[in-house]
């Protein structure tokens, strides 16, 4: 990549059976454990008609540009979430699809010996990226236009980081990186410091960072963050 200068509870129920190896206050629907990358996408491009007959009437209800886009975003989840997950012989631990109230969500989260982070994955296919402090500018056949890349991976960190630290008892540090996957170039100012920016194939060398969170922290706080009633009211 170029720069520029470059209260849990444990209730003796039936409906409140562990699932997996997870906690064993952790009931089947509250584990974020499960979900692939871009789970919730996998529901949204499985409601969109299928079938001839029906893409010509989402293409008449002009609504094709946004089931390619769900599909890109789809596809750029996958492509960094494979990498993500590959990080368990490191000691990470990563989740995929955080639901967030308002529909929003964190892309993936991990967490490990480096620390706490937020990933926002973004899909721009043989495009120019140049990524400053407020935003991305995409370049491809000659149009360019500008997506709030940036101030998303902001928010989406701050949101983790409160509904953690609330779960937890005290500050938990959650750092916010924007992934930039299949594009032709990726060209981040200097004056970008507080979110890091990665192409997917800089994704495994996470896997060297350490030096911040014992296992056992890790451990707890990955307890906390694949419970869905963590991120309530965040």
């Amino acid at each position: 990549m170029e720069s520029w200068g470059c209260a849990m509870e444990n209730p003796e129920s039936p409906d409140r059976r562990p699932y997996g190896d997870g906690p064993l206050w952790l009931h089947p629907d509250d584990d974020l454990a499960p979900n692939r990358p871009g789970e919730t996408l996998h529901g949204r491009i499985a409601a969109l008609p299928a079938g001839a007959p029906r893409r010509l009437l989402d293409r008449l209800l002009v609504r094709s540009a946004e089931a390619d886009e769900l599909r890109a975003r789809l596809v750029g989840e996958q492509a960094a979430g494979t990498r993500l997950d590959r990080l368990a012989e490191a000691g990470w631990r990563v989740l995929h699809s955080v639901p967030l109230p308002g529909a929003a969500e964190v892309c993936h989260l991990a967490i490990g010996p480096g620390g706490v982070l937020s990933l926002r994955s973004v899909f721009h296919r043989n495009a120019r990226l140049r990524v400053d402090t407020d935003g991305v500018e995409v370049t491809r056949a000659l149009r360019r236009h500008r997506v709030p890349h940036v101030r998303s991976c902001r928010r989406d960190a701050r949101r983790a980081a409160h509904a953690l630290a609330r779960s937890r008892g005290f500050p938990v540090e959650v750092r916010p990186v924007l992934v930039c996957v299949a594009a032709a170039g990726v060209t981040v100012s200097p004056e970008l410091r507080d979110v890091e920016v990665l192409t997917e194939h800089e994704l495994p060398a996470l896997a060297a960072r350490g030096g911040v969170l014992k296992p056992d922290v890790v451990e707890a706080l990955y307890g906390l963050a694949r419970d869905r009633r963590t991120w309530r009211d965040v």
